[in-house]
């Protein structure tokens, strides 16, 4: 009995040093920019930070998250400083859990472990009073008087955690224009079997061209517009395409190595290819893992006008609450439909199919 209750001690610190250390990992899956960014516009935006306070409060915090899951393990100030603290940070975190439950509902991700273990809220306040639990208990086993007392330690492991994440995610400037400026142009099939669409951007490389599959068309000509229609109004789209309040319009908010948005924009070009009505497709991507968009577009099947913008501004275009994938259907720049995420507002082709066809009148009724 006694060999029990001494390894207790050291089961609690491993056990509270994991959850803290994934924790703080998680927050930088897959990739700390785009981690990190996501959690600043998904949790922090929501609670009144400021973009300029939450780029500095949500690396100091993870930073703090993996340091505590460091100093649990060490001696010093360990019953005086170190588990105190941590029990401090957890209740702080289920005091604002159960406010955000109260006022919003168990929805959603806590985002307690990022886009790596999703967790509602109710489960992550769960999973936080074990965990006070155990550390109060640790607190009663470890005996008045253990801890080593050098403060250095302390400081200095926690002050390297903070710029290990700074250094692993540097802030970036905000951008206030769109990162990449592109133009899709149709080089005509003449009496071929496929028609090629090339893409440049500013930089003026051009991006490998798609075939696909294509149908005889009739010469564009120029036709009144139909009375039956919305007013034309300024979308927050026209910023990033010049055309993109003109008519009838598919917007897609993708991330260029999201397989669920790859398999979106292959049902919009199958669907495109079906039917010569289509609304034209244009696409705005976040700019994560952008050397991927070549790939993208081959895997869709048809090259698309898009542009690349920098990922906390792509979440606010989106919606902070939304997910990707994103489509948006927008008609002379009013907004008629949207989807987002892979759950119950997931992207539906049917959807699209019925609503683009109808009226106006038939759309509000």
């Amino acid at each position: 009995m006694e060999n029990f209750k001494k390894y207790i001690p050291w089961t609690i610190r491993i056990v509270i040093a994991v959850l803290f250390l994934i924790s703080a990992a998680a927050k930088m899956y897959p990739s700390p920019y785009f981690a990190i960014s996501t959690f600043e516009v998904k949790q922090l935006y929501p609670l009144g930070f400021s973009p300029e306070v939450a780029v500095y409060f949500s690396r100091t915090l993870i930073g703090i998250e993996f340091a505590l899951g460091l100093l649990i393990l060490q001696p010093h100030y360990l019953k005086r400083f170190v588990t105190p603290a941590t029990i401090l940070m957890l209740v702080v975190f289920i005091i604002h859990l159960t406010i955000d439950t109260i006022v919003h509902g168990n929805s959603g991700s806590c985002g307690c472990f990022g886009s790596l273990l999703p967790m509602t809220p109710v489960e992550a306040i769960i999973k936080n009073i074990v965990a006070v639990i155990l550390l109060v208990w640790l607190y009663k086993l470890l005996p008045a008087g253990s801890d080593k007392n050098n403060f250095w330690i302390l400081t200095t492991v926690t002050l390297a955690a903070i710029l290990g994440v700074f250094m692993s995610a540097p802030i970036q400037p905000a951008q206030h224009e769109p990162a990449t400026v592109d133009a899709a142009e149709t080089i005509p099939a003449g009496n071929s079997e496929f028609s090629t669409i090339a893409t440049e951007d500013s930089t003026n490389t051009t991006l490998p061209a798609v075939k696909i599959p294509t149908t005889e068309t009739e010469p564009a000509t120029e036709t009144k517009p139909a009375a039956d229609e919305p007013a034309h109004v300024k979308s927050v789209y026209s910023q990033y395409f010049a055309n993109a309040d003109k008519g009838k319009k598919i917007i897609g908010l993708f991330a260029p190595g999201c397989e669920h948005c790859m398999d979106t924009a292959k049902q919009l070009t199958e669907m495109k290819a079906k039917n010569k009505d289509f609304p034209e497709l244009e696409i705005i991507f976040m700019d994560e893992e952008a050397e991927k968009i070549p790939d993208f577009f081959k895997f869709a099947g048809a090259q698309y006008p898009y542009k690349v913008i920098d990922i906390i501004t792509f979440w606010k275009v989106l919606g902070n609450a939304n997910d990707t994938p994103g489509v948006v259907y927008l008609w002379n720049g009013n907004k008629i439909k949207e989807w987002d995420g892979i759950n119950e507002r997931k992207f539906v082709a049917s959807q699209l199919m019925s609503v683009y066809k109808k009226s106006y009148s038939q759309v509000k009724k």
